[in-house]
């Protein structure tokens, strides 16, 4: 499997019983479907993610990504708990790509964040 982004190869990874594959070159994350799910809940996850943030900035400019299994073009989105987080999503497979440090970002929910979700969703 290759890398959306910088076409690096992707090596499978596992987190207790969750698999995951990360590129070798940009340390980007590719979930599958309900992947991204199982392992925001596991306590320690994070340490999957064990690319650099600036990198990840860099490749998050590149908007062109095609989903390593279906080879279809990724949708753009941004988390709505934390909006500042951009990842791409497989409209097909429903597989997730988060580049480099996104991951921990997702992982590490703020205080403020968590109330500014809650007072966005009553309005």
């Amino acid at each position: 499997m290759r890398c959306p982004k910088c076409n690096g190869y992707m090596k499978s990874i596992e987190y207790e019983y969750v698999q995951v594959e990360r590129c070798t070159k940009c340390y980007g994350i590719w979930f599958d479907r309900f992947e991204l799910q199982d392992l925001k809940t596991l306590s320690g996850s994070e340490v999957i993610d064990m690319g650099d943030p600036d990198v990840g900035k860099q490749q998050n400019q590149n908007k062109d990504a095609s989903c390593p299994r279906c080879e279809i073009a990724m949708i753009p989105e941004a988390d709505k708990r934390q909006p500042h987080i951009h990842y791409e999503r497989c409209p097909d497979c429903k597989g997730v790509y988060f580049d480099a440090g996104e991951f921990r970002d997702y992982k590490e929910l703020t205080i403020g964040e968590f109330f500014k979700s809650m007072f966005n969703r009553n309005s």
